[in-house]
């Protein structure tokens, strides 16, 4: 049985269809990535999936019982609180204080749980709100652009710890992001989402497809040069640098 199969999904948001004819599943142990244009309904998918919003048609059907850790794009939380780290772990009702240990050394923040959240950089923030997340001791853990604002370096080593993390729990891991080449790298499948799913399949095979090149092009941004670079070993530099 799949973690989340949905079927048809539609969802309507401010008099605009964001979501058409969804299919969507989940499978134990997998990651997958959202990919898609601004405004292709990525975040929707995702906040309808753990129930936030209501699709106008079709379904979703979860395993029954399934623990979700979500991982948010913002934090809707004022900034200016004085609030730490620790602290912030025991929202909405309070953590025993040895799982909230467990959760934040497993993401390296055991060196800042009594700082204020208003002074944590963005790095430092991601892994607070990942080790918010693993408190559900997920099956599936779901992260919405994680790594939007960080730096080349802070990102690659956010992934880093979330595949740590997968090996560890053994979760399967939906997540939505922008950065194409390494999503390329570290996915099982990929789902090209522009309103409906416009292709979907191994990384190999969405990099490929017609579809996912209209959106993203073929050179360096498609990550389509990066991908061939990695995976094939492919070492013909005039495919790395497209002018």
């Amino acid at each position: 049985m799949s973690l989340i199969h949905c079927e048809g999904l539609a969802v309507t948001l401010g008099g605009r269809q964001v979501l058409h004819e969804v299919d969507f599943d989940l499978e134990a142990g997998e990651i997958v990535t959202i990919v898609g244009p601004n405004g292709s309904g990525k975040s929707t998918l995702l906040r309808a999936i753990i129930g936030a919003v209501t699709p106008d048609r079709g379904v979703i059907t979860r395993k029954p019982g399934l623990r979700v850790g979500y991982v948010p794009q913002k934090l809707a939380l004022d900034a200016t609180l004085p609030i730490s780290a620790r602290r912030f772990l025991d929202l909405p009702k309070r953590v025993p204080e040895a799982q909230a240990q467990a959760a934040l050394a497993r993401v390296g923040a055991e060196g800042f749980l009594e700082n204020p959240l208003s002074g944590l950089s963005g790095g430092q923030l991601q892994r607070v709100l990942l080790a918010r997340a693993l408190l559900a001791d997920p099956e599936v853990l779901m992260l919405d652009e994680p790594t939007q604002g960080l730096d080349q370096p802070g990102s690659a080593e956010f992934y880093r710890l979330i595949e740590d993390v997968k090996r560890d729990l053994s979760c399967a891991i939906l997540m939505v992001s922008h950065e194409l080449h390494v999503v390329m790298a570290a996915s099982d499948r990929v789902i090209c989402l522009n309103g409906h799913v416009c292709c979907h399949g191994t990384p190999k095979h969405v990099a490929s497809a017609p579809e996912y090149r209209a959106l993203f092009g073929t050179g360096t941004k498609g990550a389509l040069a990066l991908y061939r670079h990695e995976h094939d070993h492919d070492h013909d530099h005039g495919a790395e640098h497209h002018h």
